[in-house]
């Protein structure tokens, strides 16, 4: 996979097969952000990624505002969309949890706190087509 990576996918099928090729390049200590409108898909990929690293429980945080996962890898799996400021991130740890070189980060609508992420992370935006596909960009930052 080189950066910037687009795909465009027309079934949950398509969007597996896309979270599986992804997972290949994924180790500990690395963070993922996504980016996208509600019904987007995130959360479904990140469900779909983290199969591949044999956990099978993975389900939106956005309530929870962080869940731990266990498998393969040790995920954080954060949901920003009920944050309302940076002072709520820092209250839960969010800097402990990115700075554990031992996990892998996944956060939904990182782009609500961009100032809160690393430098150095992968960068995953879905779009919503017409036709009710999605169109999946891959940055490394």
């Amino acid at each position: 996979m080189q950066f910037p990576f687009i795909r465009h996918v027309t079934s949950e099928a398509e969007t597996v097969k896309l979270a599986k090729m992804f997972s290949l390049l994924l180790k500990k200590g690395d963070c993922v952000s996504l980016v996208g409108n509600m019904g987007s898909g995130k959360t479904f990929f990140t469900k779909a990624l983290c199969k591949e690293f044999e956990i099978n429980d993975a389900n939106s945080p956005t309530f929870a505002l962080l869940n731990v996962y266990e498998g393969k890898e040790k995920f954080y799996h954060f949901d920003f969309y009920r944050m309302k400021s940076e002072e709520e991130l820092l209250n839960i740890g969010i800097f402990d949890y990115l700075n554990d070189s031992d996990g892998i980060t996944i956060i939904e609508w990182s782009d609500l706190f961009p100032q809160a992420l690393p430098k150095n992370r992968y960068e995953i935006v879905i779009a919503i087509n017409e036709d009710f596909s999605r169109t999946f960009t891959f940055q490394k930052l």
